[in-house]
């Protein structure tokens, strides 16, 4: 099969993720604050890392993806294209394939036949075209048949894609998924609305945006997308400074087989940790119910 024209695909799960916040229930908004928070300290440290921190394509399913799952209330299909020729590909990138192949058959077990995984790995040029359709990113077309590692998730007439998998991104695999599961579900036609906001969000809002009548609802999403933002940073850095210090700590401790100076230092990263984890959450919290004012105030605009 001769490498077919692919679109170039310029944008991700994670890059369209920025203008859709807001999905539909409380349980998946819940489990999107936690893949938020995992991803932006995930790896920070790796010492001792366990649990969520450390997991990989593989390993058991987070908390958060199984609220998901089991919170669903629409059938969801995850097509799963794994289509590598061994002489272009590297191992490492084939062994890859094999372990998200394993993640998302987690999925599907965890999901109580929620979630169906169809699977693609044979070379064609209708697979081929199937996978350009469900957004899909080709590559190696100019060393023979076209590559596509990649996934598309299904719910009704919405669809999202993680259009092309990468082993140096592992981590972020499961998150990825995850979120793009929910923004699956949330665009389908019928999806619950969202709550009322609370009047602290309206008037943060109205703070934020003074000139509001004048904002289009997207430049709104944006001015509340980058303060948001700039609380992450801020809030990342200050805490990143004191997990180094520990980490610094843990590792004097091991260079004098301390175990309890270990064991301390250890106690003190998992409890900034948490510290940072609940900081990220308020955030998160903040400003989905800011996401959440801002439409109702532009829905009952004048």
């Amino acid at each position: 099969m001769k490498a077919l024209p692919t679109n170039d695909i310029n944008t991700g799960v994670k890059q369209r993720s920025a203008g859709r916040w807001i999905v539909p229930g409380l349980v998946f908004f819940l489990a999107g604050v936690a893949l938020t928070a995992a991803w932006f300290y995930r790896g920070a440290w790796s010492h001792a890392a366990t649990g969520a921190d450390a997991a990989r394509p593989g390993t058991a399913l987070s908390g958060a993806t199984r609220a998901v799952l089991q919170n669903l209330d629409s059938p969801v299909e995850i097509r799963l294209y794994t289509m590598l020729d061994a002489a272009s590909v590297p191992e490492s990138v084939q062994a890859f394939a094999g372990r998200v192949d394993q993640l998302v058959g987690q999925y599907e077990q965890a999901s109580g036949g929620r979630v169906r995984v169809t699977r693609c790995s044979s070379f064609s040029t209708a697979s081929a075209n199937a996978a350009q359709a469900d957004g899909i990113k080709g590559f190696n077309m100019d060393k023979g048949d076209s590559c596509f590692l990649g996934i598309a998730v299904v719910c009704g007439d919405g669809k999202e894609s993680l259009p092309q998998l990468a082993p140096e991104w592992e981590q972020a695999v499961e998150p990825d998924l995850t979120r793009a599961i929910v923004r699956a579900v949330a665009s389908r036609p019928g999806a619950q609305p969202v709550a009322r906001a609370d009047t602290a969000s309206l008037d943060a809002v109205r703070k934020a945006i003074p000139n509001l009548d004048a904002v289009s609802i997207e430049d709104g999403r944006k001015v509340l997308r980058d303060a948001s933002q700039a609380q992450f940073i801020q809030t990342m850095g200050d805490m990143n400074t004191q997990i180094e210090d520990a980490e610094q700590r843990f590792l004097q401790a091991v260079a004098t087989q301390s175990e309890a100076a270990q064991q301390a230092a250890s106690e003190q990263i998992q409890k900034i940790q948490k510290e940072r984890s609940r900081k990220l959450q308020q955030i998160a919290f903040a400003s989905h119910a800011q996401m959440a004012a801002l439409e109702q105030l532009k829905k009952t605009a004048p």
